[in-house]
């Protein structure tokens, strides 16, 4: 994709997410993700009522009368996007690939951030690190990320969300809002989750494509498994397949939702057809 191309796809997706964070995630993300505690404001005179815990003693014995601190939440948080970059990504049916529908939806959630004067960061991955930026406020910082989510090469395609845990645990000491966007084809990684979900505030995105639900009866057909690149001959018309292969995919959509419950963490399922903004929405608005 030459720069020009990049640019105007950028440019894209920003008048289009930016809208949707503006008018629509902005409060709610500010409802939804509380600060990391309560910071000092200021003092004032003491009145009936106030918490006599707050009463600041220093301040009341200078001027011989009550003073109180007053506290306000403290609002400036960290959000970290973690984002699936393996070969499966690529693949869509309809209009769209996971791919796209995911980078939209990380701008989407980088702009809501961005209007809270949070800091957003990434990281990449698939079975390995392909990408970190460290957390940064700003338009332009979020620009960046859109680039990135746009145009990044990976070198793997294969996928490995447990590497990806242990990295946001070693990078990320203080708690941060994480965002998991991936199509969670894969498993062995409930254990590292319930760590990482201990500690941060987390929320797995699960993308996925109407085909891979289920396997039409085509007869004969040759595929590609997108991560390994084997090529497969496969036959559509039997029963016993198109029934294995339902129950593989099942296995890994309720190892998913298990997983994220166990966790303590949250969760959204959209399919690339769906409107992933009614997704989102709901969402804050049952956190909130």
């Amino acid at each position: 994709m030459d720069t020009k191309e990049l640019l105007k796809k950028v440019r894209k997706i920003e008048i289009k997410t930016r809208r949707l964070s503006d008018h629509i995630f902005g409060g709610e993300y500010h409802s939804t993700f509380k600060g990391r505690g309560m910071t000092f404001s200021e003092v004032r005179q003491y009145q009936f009522g106030d918490d006599v815990r707050n009463i600041d003693w220093n301040v009341t014995a200078r001027y011989n009368e009550p003073y109180i601190k007053v506290f306000e939440e403290e609002r400036e948080l960290t959000m970290m996007l973690m984002v699936d970059v393996s070969g499966s990504q690529l693949f869509g049916t309809k209009q769209q690939f996971k791919k796209e529908i995911i980078t939209e939806i990380a701008a989407t959630l980088a702009f809501s951030a961005t209007q809270n004067n949070d800091k957003i960061g990434l990281i990449l991955f698939t079975d390995e690190i392909e990408l970190f930026i460290p957390p940064k406020k700003g338009r332009s910082h979020v620009l960046r990320i859109i680039r990135e989510l746009l145009e990044y090469n990976p070198k793997s395609k294969q996928t490995n969300i447990t590497e990806a845990l242990k990295f946001l645990s070693n990078v990320m000491k203080k708690k941060a809002i994480v965002f998991i966007l991936s199509d969670f084809i894969t498993d062995d990684y409930q254990q590292t989750l319930k760590i990482v979900g201990g500690k941060h505030d987390v929320t797995g995105i699960r993308v996925y494509d109407q085909r891979e639900e289920e396997i039409p009866n085509l007869g004969m057909v040759q595929m590609e498994d997108e991560e390994t690149g084997e090529l497969l001959l496969v036959n559509t018309g039997s029963k016993k397949m198109r029934m294995n292969y339902g129950k593989y995919y099942q296995d890994r959509v309720n190892y998913f939702k298990d997983s994220f419950t166990r966790s303590g963490a949250g969760s959204i399922s959209s399919r690339v057809d769906e409107s992933y903004v009614k997704k989102l929405l709901g969402y804050f608005k049952r956190r909130g």
